[in-house]
């Protein structure tokens, strides 16, 4: 009995002090909830919903979740969302440009979208919040300009059939395909040099650069990839839509913060793993769904999504302190 305590003891103490071990509580709890208030909740047919939209989450999570890693913040990844897809849309319409060719187009303006803002951030030194708020204003401007809120489509059938292939009958492509990403990324992060030196640039900038590490063109790749992942969101999305939407990403920026800082990944940076990112961006794409089914106001949804933002930053905070104190006492 003894023997069984004081292994329960010694797994509680190791899951606890796990990066993940908050969201894995918490998405737990929610799925108790929520299946109790609507027992539709996980039924076959909603789970895939919900593992649908967290891939699409999740492309983007897992950019920002680098970019929070370094330190850095990026408010733009909406509208480079939606500035991509629409790229990409009018390449297939108004160009008639074949399905491979219009891909590519979106997704090097999204690349063009990160450098640009990696050049502000990183080498014109601008506060993150703002060349990146500058390039968002920019991006949905571009957005407004070239559609003047008209929708493009129709799109061809090759290109709408890319999202909606599924595999094993029911499981869209999205889905393995953003958890595959996620997992390129958490082993480029946990077992390469270049990973090392994200987490080291977000936990002590000055001391990653005296052991050497390139500071700028780390933190530039990072900026780059950010704007990739978006525009393979987006891109993704208006497969799915059929259209490229002048409205798509709009809002996306809060929810994918979210996912990532509720998911353990630190705001002040050099923290958190791509599974607890992976984690969040199910979790938010479960509450939203589980706010849909109960017929919740978009509008309250917002409120809801605020409030588990600074719940989220307030859990980080706690968790930072905790890891501070425990090092002062173990010197």
């Amino acid at each position: 009995m003894k023997t069984s305590n004081n292994k329960l003891h010694k797994f509680s103490d190791w899951f606890l002090h796990k990066p993940e071990s908050g969201i894995i509580l918490i998405l737990i709890i929610f799925v108790l909830f929520a299946t109790f208030v609507n027992p539709s909740f996980l039924s076959y047919k909603n789970v895939i919903n919900i593992l649908r939209a967290s891939g699409f989450t999740l492309i983007s999570v897992v950019g920002m979740s680098m970019i929070l890693i370094i330190g850095g913040l990026d408010l733009s990844i909406g509208s480079v969302y939606a500035l991509s897809a629409l790229i990409c849309g009018m390449c297939m319409t108004t160009m008639q440009l074949p399905v491979p060719i219009a891909i590519l187009a979106g997704l090097i303006v999204g690349l063009l979208c990160g450098a640009v803002s990696g050049i502000l951030v990183v080498y014109a030194d601008i506060p993150a919040m703002i060349a990146t708020l500058g390039m968002q204003y920019v991006a949905r401007g571009l957005v407004s300009a070239l559609t003047k809120g008209v929708p493009i489509y129709p799109l061809p059938d090759a290109f709408v059939s890319i999202e909606s292939t599924k595999l094993f009958g029911s499981v869209p492509i999205v889905v393995p395909f953003s958890i595959a990403l996620a997992i390129i990324a958490h082993l480029t992060l946990a077992k390469t040099v270049f990973g090392r030196s994200v987490y080291a640039i977000g936990g002590n900038k000055e001391a990653a650069r005296i052991s050497g590490i390139h500071l700028r063109k780390t933190e530039m790749t990072i900026y780059i990839l950010m704007g990739g992942f978006a525009s393979l969101a987006g891109i993704l999305m208006s497969s799915r839509l059929g259209s490229a939407e002048p409205s798509t990403g709009t809002g996306l920026e809060m929810k994918v913060i979210c996912a990532a800082v509720i998911g353990g990944i630190s705001v002040a940076g050099g923290m958190g793993t791509m599974l607890g990112a992976m984690l969040g961006a199910l979790f938010m794409e479960a509450l939203t769904n589980s706010l849909t089914v109960m017929k919740i106001s978009v509008y309250w949804q917002n409120v809801v999504f605020g409030v588990v933002l600074i719940l989220s930053v307030l859990l980080d905070q706690y968790k930072r302190a905790m890891i501070k104190r425990n090092s002062v006492k173990a010197t």
